[in-house]
């Protein structure tokens, strides 16, 4: 089975490790496929623009340099470890209220979507990009992290849009995806190094990036591993 994390940040957004090393730590550790996945931010409040000032967040202007970057890599990657590398962002929509806010991977992503689009549209953009979507820690959280609750409060408008919900991110586990029976992954939500020792995805299917968004869609012969060192 591939051994896999989907959600990992680097320091085009709030990550605190470079592209080319992050790419190292998944490699040596014998990862066989990742998604880059860093923070698109709403900017249509004072959180969101404060992120984009302290340069949190991938905008439309060094978009194209992000994706470029991260296919360089994935081929650095692919010769140097046999590790697929998905370029991916996280749609980030951040809220004082944790009712309203909401973070979504959008994996295999080719094109910017802007994180202050209607969800629909949102949801839209990423199905003509033929993109695996994702929602993230869907639930409460153990860390200090801000909540983002409003897609599970509004799953029974939503859930058709989803192709997967992360089940387990980092040290939690959100026993509410398996009670509803969705299609689920577990990912790192790397920020940093340590993140590395996880929750994680194990996939039953060939090492390329239509058959594993086939294999998460689908939900069959997927498992989690909590990974240690």
């Amino acid at each position: 089975m591939l051994l896999c994390d989907f959600h990992i940040h680097t320091k085009y957004s709030d990550g605190s490790v470079e592209l080319r090393k992050t790419i190292d730590i998944f490699g040596q550790a014998g990862f066989d496929a990742i998604a880059i996945t860093d923070h698109v931010v709403n900017g249509d409040n004072f959180i969101g623009k404060l992120a984009h000032r302290l340069k949190l967040s991938v905008t439309a202007k060094n978009f194209d340099e992000y994706m470029s970057n991260v296919k360089y890599e994935a081929e650095r990657a692919w010769n140097k470890y046999e590790m697929l590398v998905i370029p991916g962002v996280e749609i980030t929509k951040n809220y004082i209220a944790p009712g309203k806010s909401a973070h979504i991977l959008i994996i295999d992503v080719k094109e910017f979507i802007p994180a202050c689009l209607k969800y629909e549209k949102i949801f839209l953009e990423a199905k003509q990009q033929n993109a695996l979507i994702v929602a993230c820690h869907p639930h409460n959280m153990s860390d200090i992290s801000m909540d983002t609750l409003f897609l599970w409060n509004n799953k029974e408008k939503y859930a058709r849009y989803i192709d997967a919900w992360e089940i387990a991110n980092r040290d939690d586990v959100f026993n509410v995806v398996s009670l509803k029976k969705y299609p689920y992954i577990a990912n790192s939500d790397f920020h940093k190094a340590r993140h590395l020792y996880s929750w994680k995805t194990l996939l039953n299917c060939e090492k390329d990036v239509e058959s594993i968004k086939n294999c998460i869609k689908h939900n069959k012969g997927v498992a989690i591993t909590l990974f240690r060192n």
